[in-house]
């Protein structure tokens, strides 16, 4: 062969090299999207050599077109693909296999009073994404030593971390100069944000201990080259950033499968767990992830999953017409911490369009545990419109909400945030009879005014506050005015807490002085601030 023609062949496989290192698929006949990088290459082949296939076939003064039949049969292997691929989408597709569909996600019924206990105020998230984003660019627009060479990437995950629920994410080079100037140190810290008391951390890492593996690094420390080059076939859905209990950082690669004929039935086998320091690596089947891990089934394949589940109990044909019995969850989801795993929740609502819910879900992130709570009552979507319509003076909107024990009553909590995003307020919304609508300045007046208006309302709830007491002479009383509101300051005998008193909630507080035995009721506050809710 004349060194010529050995040219385009030679530029076919270096450009295929180039395309298999940029694009990274998976090797795995499941993957639709190694069929497309396959059709590419053919595509790309035909391009460069399209001169010399068409001299060799048609213009040579043998034709091999003619005089080799085996050319003609090569033919029929582009069109065996086409078949093979539009096969194995119907075979997949939940017209054919509805029931096994269907049958993804194992749903079992809870108890809400048992499974979900009553609240926690050191647990309860006021943030959503938006919020803790905001802050952590705040944060980060004070470290004059670090803002001019990184920011603060999109990698937002929410895990619990020492048993509260925070949002992690780690810096990012400002740009390709400055990824040159500090790839051999790496990222040196990555932000925690609290989210209860909207507190934010630069967590630096030790020296020689900065993220070396990520997304934002290039060549062989990407991320995702990292992990394609060591595991070819893993179709990697996606990756999380996540601290262990020692606060190292880790990503947390969710490996896909597919469970239903050639493309169908996208379930998670198990997670790459890659050290973003070290770059050490392991693969875990699901069932031996780490405790520690919060997340390797994405919020969205586990809505997808239940909505499967809702819809195809009794076939195709029924989930698009009949629709009888059909349910699917509604237009959100939020997060629960419980138990030190993350669970995603949202409601069900049945097929048709109404504004109320027939239940809702909890979903477990880690381990896909589903627990559904027959209850029926508002959307999530009417609920902030109740509790937008109660500041609407404000201007002030409502995050989604997420869903609480308070009295055994199903609750949605919400923040309320201005213009700014910063949250101002909090809301809570019942759910099975949402007229019931309290606001409060913090959490624990707003569950004040909460228990309240059920109790005005017929439903029958312990005592505002969450049952902690104290009783003694006082030691110290002092009022201040707080916004216009006076509020009185006490501590006890033998006591090391200061409670705070609202005047204008407990007028009895006037009649107190130095020396005067009081028993009270209060919860405590995520700032420490012990709030009276009953005072005698």
């Amino acid at each position: 062969m004349k060194k010529s023609k050995w040219i385009p062949l030679l530029l076919t496989l270096i450009i295929w090299a180039g395309m298999y290192y940029y694009y990274l698929p998976p090797l795995n006949i499941h993957s639709n999207e190694s069929w497309m990088f396959f059709v590419a290459m053919i595509v790309v082949a035909l391009v460069i050599n399209f001169w010399t296939i068409a001299k060799t076939l048609f213009f040579h003064k043998e034709s091999q077109w003619e005089s080799n039949p085996l050319l003609k049969k090569l033919l029929y292997i582009p069109l065996a693909l086409v078949v093979i691929y539009g096969v194995g989408v119907l075979l997949s597709s939940p017209i054919l296999r509805a029931s096994a569909y269907s049958s993804l996600l194992t749903v079992q019924n809870g108890d809400f009073a048992e499974d979900i206990h009553e609240v926690n105020y050191s647990q309860i998230p006021i943030l959503d994404s938006d919020s803790a984003a905001k802050l952590a660019e705040r944060e980060m627009g004070s470290m004059v030593d670090m803002v001019s060479q990184y920011e603060v990437s999109d990698y937002y995950n929410q895990i619990n971390l020492n048993s509260k629920p925070v949002r992690v994410t780690p810096l990012e080079y400002g740009d390709i100069i400055k990824w040159i100037t500090n790839r051999d140190t790496g990222i040196p810290a990555y932000m925690n944000i609290d989210m209860t008391t909207q507190d934010v951390e630069l967590v630096k890492l030790p020296e020689g201990q900065g993220i070396k593996y990520s997304p934002f690094e290039h060549f062989g420390r990407n991320l995702y080259r990292y992990v394609r080059f060591r595991y070819p076939t893993a179709m990697i859905r996606s990756s999380n950033f996540e601290v262990d209990d020692n606060g190292v950082p880790y990503w947390i690669c969710s490996v896909e499968t597919k469970t239903i004929g050639l493309f169908g039935g996208t379930d998670i086998q198990g997670a790459i767990l890659v050290n973003a320091a070290t770059g050490e690596h392991a693969y875990y089947d699901v069932a031996d992830v780490p405790q520690w891990v919060d997340k390797v089934y994405d919020a969205e394949l586990l809505v997808e999953q239940y909505d499967y589940y809702g819809t195809l109990q009794n076939g195709f044909i029924n989930s698009k017409f009949g629709q009888k019995g059909c349910l699917q969850t509604t237009e959100g989801y939020n997060y629960v911490a419980l138990n030190d795993d993350v669970w995603v929740y949202t409601g069900v609502t049945s097929i048709g369009g109404d504004e109320s819910i027939v239940g809702f879900v909890l979903m477990n992130s880690r381990t896909k545990e589903t627990n559904y709570y027959q209850i029926s009552g508002a959307k999530e979507i009417s609920a902030m419109a109740s509790a937008e319509g109660e500041v609407q003076h404000l201007g002030y909107t409502a995050t989604f909400p997420i869903l609480l024990n308070i009295a055994d009553e199903p609750t949605y909590f919400l923040s309320l945030k201005d213009a700014a995003g910063l949250v101002k307020k909090y809301a809570m919304v019942n759910i099975e009879k949402y007229h019931i609508v309290a606001i409060g300045d913090t959490v624990a007046e707003c569950e004040k005014v909460y228990r309240n208006l059920m109790a005005n309302s017929g439903i029958n709830v312990t005592p505002s506050g969450s049952g902690t007491t104290a009783e003694g002479k006082i030691t110290l009383l002092k009022d201040i005015v707080v916004d216009g509101n006076t509020y009185y300051y006490l501590m006890l005998e033998g006591r090391e807490e200061l409670f705070a008193v609202k005047a204008a909630d407990h007028l009895e507080v006037l009649k107190k002085q130095v020396g005067s035995t009081v028993k009270l009721e209060y919860v405590t506050e995520t700032d420490g601030t012990c709030t009276v809710t009953s005072l005698q």
